[in-house]
């Protein structure tokens, strides 16, 4: 009798095994909508519902609509691709600030949020990826407030709108990260972090006078930010802002084949004095630009410690060689 049994189960695994497999592979691709017409009416809750560590990319397909949530991918919920309707009217969007009340507290005890708590949308799993839509901190000129904070390596954000003020884009850890056709805009250090991180035919938008980068580049990183046939823009009025200033004494930051506008003031590049900590970060940032063009790209009175790159060394900011062997595309 037991043999009979353990055939009968048999059988019944061989002819219903494929099915339970076909079954979970639909589970790769999930749909949110706001009026309940996809899997899920919250983004967050569609992450949710990714399988731990899954080694295949699963696909959030995002219904347009305004999405009022603190997104969070952690580490443990990788290769996620979150894909909008349409980057106008596919929106994540938040309101916290550096300074206002945290509903309880955070997990370092701190009353209040900061800028690393921030954020509208927060990445921490490797091999993510975003496209079409808005991320958006609509928190306004009151300090720090992060619309997006990167914590992982290999992620990919093309075709977005990345949206705020002060601290817009927070590229907080030393992993590689990849921009392209996206605006991005922002008030002071609106380009912030230790990442790699390129940007390819992105347009920036300044939108006070102050600075668009402050990159904190490790020691033992190659390249920090690099911006690739890129186009500078500026609010109406904006007349003064540089291309970045160093948040850490390694700070590597350059511009190749992009397009400047009469915002940049001629120094290109300023060397954040009184950092107690750093007081002479000129002396071991790297900050460089080659073949760009406009108004703000005339490099006659840049700062004695900017590099002019040569075109041999200009050759060698692919991303082959900068994300070393990972390719985004």
């Amino acid at each position: 009798m037991k043999h009979l049994f353990r055939n009968i189960f048999f059988c019944l695994f061989v002819v219903f095994a494929p099915i339970m497999a076909f079954t979970q592979a639909q589970q790769f691709s999930f749909t949110v909508a706001k009026d309940g017409s996809g899997d899920f009416k919250t983004i967050q809750e569609a992450v949710n519902k990714v399988r731990d560590h899954s080694q295949q990319t699963v696909t959030i397909h995002i219904k347009n609509g305004v999405y009022h949530e603190k997104l969070v991918i952690p580490s443990w919920k990788k290769n996620i691709a979150l894909i909008g309707e349409s980057k106008e009217k596919t929106i994540i969007t938040n309101d916290d600030y550096s300074g206002k009340d945290f509903p309880t507290k955070d997990f370092t005890g701190n009353p209040k949020y900061s800028t690393y708590t921030s954020y509208t949308v927060l990445i921490q799993a490797t091999d993510c990826s975003a496209e079409n839509l808005t991320i958006a901190n609509t928190a306004g000129r009151v300090g720090q407030a992060v619309a997006l904070m990167i914590e992982a390596d290999r992620v990919s954000i093309k075709n977005c709108n990345i949206l705020g003020n002060q601290d817009t884009l927070y590229t907080a850890k030393d992993g590689r990260n990849y921009f392209k056709n996206c605006f991005i805009e922002g008030t002071t250090d609106f380009i912030f972090g230790e990442a790699t991180a390129v940007f390819e035919d992105c347009t920036i938008k300044s939108l006070s006078n102050s600075y668009i980068t402050a990159a904190s580049t490790t020691p033992n990183q190659k390249f920090g930010y690099v911006f690739l046939n890129c186009k500078l823009i500026a609010a109406e009025g904006v007349d003064k802002v540089y291309l970045g200033r160093p948040w850490r004494p390694y700070a590597k930051t350059v511009f190749i084949n992009c397009q400047l506008g009469k915002h940049i003031v001629p120094q290109g590049w300023d060397p954040w004095k009184g950092d107690a900590m750093f007081p002479d970060k000129e002396k071991t940032v790297f900050y460089a630009e080659y073949s760009n063009s406009g108004e703000g790209a005339v490099t006659n009175e840049r700062v004695a410690w900017a590099h002019q790159l040569k075109k041999s060394e200009a050759k060698s900011y692919t991303l082959q060689n900068i994300f070393c062997g990972w390719q985004p595309n």
